[in-house]
C-alpha cells in the first residue's frame, strides 16, 4: 500500500478541498472508471474525446473516492456522496503533482529509460536484472507518457526499493517534464533515430528533445556505437558517463563473440576484466543492444555480471516486439508493435541475418516476405522515407513485399521486385494467405495505429 494515498498528503500534494474526509488510505489510483476496484482513488482527466468527469458517479460505485476539477463540482453536485472528494483546479495538473509528492518521499534509487528505439525492452530488462535484488516499481507496458508514468509513480508501496520509469517524447518539453516529476537519479540512453520526426521537424531536435534529461541525473549510460548521441552528449553533460557498445572501443560495458540462433542469442558481456556468457531468449543485433544497455545500467546501481545473467536470461521478451513464430513449415518474424525508418531497417536486417547461407544449410527459407505497414508521424519527411525504403528493399534478397496503407503505396512504387498494396492489415493477412508456402520466412512491421498485428491473425484465422 502506498503510504502517501491518504487525504491529507493528497491535499498537501495537490493543494485541493477534501470533502467527505477519511483516515483510511487509498490503496491506488485509477483513471478507468470501468476497472476501478474498492479501495482505489479516481482522477477524472480529460482527454481529447473524452471527460473523465463523466464517469465520476461509475466510478464512486466500486472505487472509493475521486479528485475532480473544481468547475465540474460546482456543477454536478451529485459528486458530493458519501465517499471521499477532493477537489482541484486541474485534475491532470493533480495527478503530476501528487507523483512528484511521492517521489520526493522516495528513498531509493530511480532510473529513467529513455531513446528513439528500444526503450520498453531495456526498461523490462533492467527491471528483471535489479529484481533479482530488490523490489522494483516499473512503468507498465509502453506507458512512458505524462498520464503512464506518473500513474507508475502513484503505485508505489513499503516495500518498493527502485523505479525504472520509461520516459517517450513527442515533441520538445516532454522529457523536461517527466523528469520534473521523477527526478531519476539515473538515466540510459538507449539510441537517436527518426521517432515521431512530426514532432519535431528533424533529427536534430530528437536528439535535443531526448537530451532534455541530462540537467536532472547523476549519471547516465549511454550507447557508445551510435556517434550522433555520443556527439550530443560530449556537448551538453559533465557528469558520470557510462557508455556500452558492440563496436566502439572506448565503451566500459561490451559484448563479444554473437551468436546468433533462431530460438536464442548468445554472447559474453564483458566490464572490465570480467566476462561473462549470457543466453538471451531474445532475437536481434538491436536486442543485444537492449541487453547491453540494461547491463551497463545495472553496473552502475552495483550489480555483478551474475546478476546481470540472471537477469536477462530470465527474462522471455515482450509481446509483439520481434516474437519468432512457426506455422505449418513457415516462419514468421511478427514485430508490429511500432515503426519508424530506423527500427524498420534493423528489424529488415535482422530478418536478412535469418536468410543468410551457412556451411549446414546453403538456403534456409525459399523466399523471403515482408509485410509492411505505413511508419507513422513523420510528417514531410513521410514520403521520402517510404521511397527511400523502397529501393534500400530493392537492394536486399526480398521475393515478395506487401504494403499496407498510403505510405506504403510509395515504397512500393520504388520497390523492383513483386509488390501488392492494401489499405487494411486484414487485407493484406488473406492476400498473405493465399500465396504462403511451406519454407517461407516472413516479416510482418509497421506503426502502431496500423494494427499489423491483424495480418497474423487473419493467417491463422484462414488457415
Amino acid at each position: 500500500m502506498n503510504p502517501f494515498l491518504n487525504t491529507k498528503d493528497i491535499k498537501a500534494a495537490t493543494g485541493g478541498m477534501v470533502f467527505n474526509d477519511s483516515s483510511k488510505p487509498f490503496t491506488g489510483v485509477s483513471i478507468d472508471s470501468r476497472t476501478i476496484i474498492d479501495g482505489e482513488l479516481f482522477i477524472a482527466l480529460k482527454g481529447e474525446t473524452y471527460d473523465g468527469h463523466d464517469f465520476v458517479s461509475d466510478a464512486l460505485k466500486n472505487g472509493s473516492g475521486a479528485i475532480i476539477e473544481k468547475q465540474r463540482f460546482e456543477r454536478d453536485k451529485m459528486f458530493l456522496d458519501s465517499k471521499p472528494l477532493i477537489v482541484v483546479e486541474d485534475t491532470l495538473k493533480a495527478l503530476h503533482n501528487l507523483a512528484s509528492y511521492i517521489r520526493s518521499r522516495f528513498h531509493g534509487n530511480v532510473f529513467a529509460v529513455a531513446g528513439s528505439n528500444g526503450k520498453t525492452t531495456t526498461k523490462e530488462l533492467l527491471s528483471s536484472i535489479l529484481s533479482t535484488r530488490l523490489d522494483v516499481l516499473k512503468t507498465t507496458g509502453n506507458y512512458n507518457n505524462h498520464i503512464g508514468m506518473p500513474l507508475c509513480i502513484c503505485r508505489m508501496n513499503d516495500g518498493n526499493q527502485a523505479m525504472v520509469l520509461e520516459m517517450g517524447t513527442n515533441m520538445p518539453g516532454d522529457i523536461d517534464n517527466l523528469c520534473g516529476i521523477a527526478k531519476p537519479d539515473t538515466a540510459v540512453i538507449t539510441n537517436i533515430g527518426y521517432e515521431h520526426i512530426e514532432g519535431f521537424g528533424s533529427l536534430e531536435k530528437v536528439r535535443e528533445s531526448e537530451l532534455e534529461i541530462l540537467p536532472h541525473i547523476k549519471n547516465v549510460v549511454v550507447n557508445s556505437d551510435d556517434w550522433f548521441l555520443m556527439d550530443g552528449i560530449n556537448k551538453k553533460y559533465k557528469g558520470k558517463i557510462t557508455k556500452f557498445g558492440i563496436q566502439s572501443t572506448s565503451a566500459d560495458v561490451i559484448v563479444r563473440d554473437i551468436d546468433f540462433r533462431e530460438d536464442y542469442t548468445g554472447f559474453f558481456v564483458e566490464s572490465g576484466e570480467s566476462s561473462i556468457f549470457v543466453k538471451s531468449r531474445l532475437l536481434g543485433l538491436f536486442n543485444v543492444y537492449n541487453c547491453l544497455a540494461a547491463a551497463a545500467t545495472a553496473i552502475t546501481a552495483g550489480f555483478d555480471l551474475k546478476a546481470i545473467k540472471t537477469g536477462i536470461e530470465s527474462f522471455g521478451g515482450v509481446r509483439l516486439r520481434f516474437e519468432l513464430k512457426r506455422r505449418g513449415g513457415i516462419t514468421f518474424l511478427n514485430d508490429v508493435y511500432n515503426a519508424n525508418p530506423s527500427s524498420m531497417e534493423a528489424s529488415v536486417m535482422e530478418m536478412m541475418r535469418f536468410i543468410e547461407p551457412s556451411k549446414t544449410a546453403p538456403k534456409k527459407y525459399k523466399r523471403a516476405i515482408v509485410v509492411l505497414g505505413d511508419m507513422l508521424e513523420l510528417g514531410d519527411y513521410s514520403i521520402t522515407a517510404h521511397k527511400n525504403l523502397g529501393k534500400w528493399l530493392s537492394s536486399l534478397p526480398v521475393d515478395i513485399f506487401i504494403g499496407v496503407g498510403e505510405m506504403m503505396a510509395y515504397a512500393l512504387s520504388a520497390f523492383s521486385g513483386e509488390g501488392s498494396s492494401f489499405e487494411t492489415s486484414d487485407a493484406a493477412g488473406e492476400r498473405l494467405h493465399g500465396i504462403l508456402k511451406e519454407g517461407d520466412i516472413i516479416l510482418i512491421k509497421g506503426s502502431r495505429g496500423m494494427k499489423m498485428e491483424n495480418v497474423l491473425a487473419a493467417v491463422e484465422r484462414l488457415a
